[in-house]
């Protein structure tokens, strides 16, 4: 589900109110200050960096020093890359507030990520925040091998997303569709050259329609998997995601 810039700010400022000065408000006003980041992996440093409230709130060790400051101090410069991908990420992670408690708050936020992640071919959190995984490499004046980024290790947990993520590569890439059709209410059907058959969920149909109609014989697309037992599927050669469920 996609939420546009407008409803992005008013989030905004509703997480910047005094009378909603949690520690997750506090690190949701931060992921949104992230915003003025361009390159997209930086942004997802400072996205992670923003978290640093909820995780001292709960005695865990801070995130690394250069994430908290990328989102304390957000440098800004030129157009953002994978804008529309980061929005999908800020939607996930608005409707993490419905948490119970700030530790499954705090997974889900991570887990709200994983599109960005899957963008920059990065492995997905395989049990989310509670899983020791590395941080995002930081750009640097030397090049680097790129390494698996994430929230920095914590302690292991029974957490809402604990076992969500099993696969850490996409479980479709790159394949041809067969053919698709789409139902009264928008929500696409595709069939792909293997056989297997993905439907898109209704409620995403609504804010996310499909631009196509048709499926032509070079249309490719991958899938992998998102938080909430969804998975996300792509059109190779557009930023755009859809949330799916396998029908066979």
């Amino acid at each position: 589900m996609k939420i546009g810039f407008c409803a992005l700010a008013v989030l905004a400022a509703l997480y910047a109110l005094p009378a909603q000065a949690r520690p997750r408000d506090d690190a949701m006003a931060g992921a949104f200050r992230c915003a003025a980041v361009g390159d997209t992996r930086t942004w997802l440093d400072c996205y992670y960096g923003a978290a640093q409230p909820v995780r001292a709130q709960l005695g865990m060790a801070p995130a690394p020093a250069g994430q908290v400051k990328l989102a304390q101090t957000p440098p800004g410069g030129g157009a953002a890359q994978d804008a529309a991908l980061r929005d999908d990420v800020m939607a996930e992670a608005a409707r993490c507030i419905r948490a119970g408690n700030d530790r499954q708050w705090l997974d889900c936020y991570y887990a709200a990520s994983q599109p960005v992640r899957a963008r920059l071919g990065l492995a997905a959190l395989p049990h989310a925040a509670g899983m020791p995984v590395q941080p995002v490499i930081m750009a640097s004046a030397t090049p680097r091998a790129a390494a698996p980024s994430g929230p920095p290790p914590m302690p292991r947990n029974p957490g809402l997303f604990n076992g969500m993520f099993r696969d850490p590569a996409p479980i479709v890439r790159s394949m041809p569709v067969k053919s698709s059709t789409f139902d009264r209410k928008g929500a696409f059907t595709l069939v792909l050259a293997d056989g297997q058959v993905w439907k898109q969920s209704e409620e995403d149909a609504v804010y996310h329609p499909a631009k196509w109609r048709d499926a032509g014989a070079d249309m490719l697309v991958s899938i992998a998997p998102s938080n909430m037992n969804t998975f996300n599927l792509s059109v190779d050669g557009s930023d755009r995601y859809y949330k799916v469920h396998r029908i066979r």
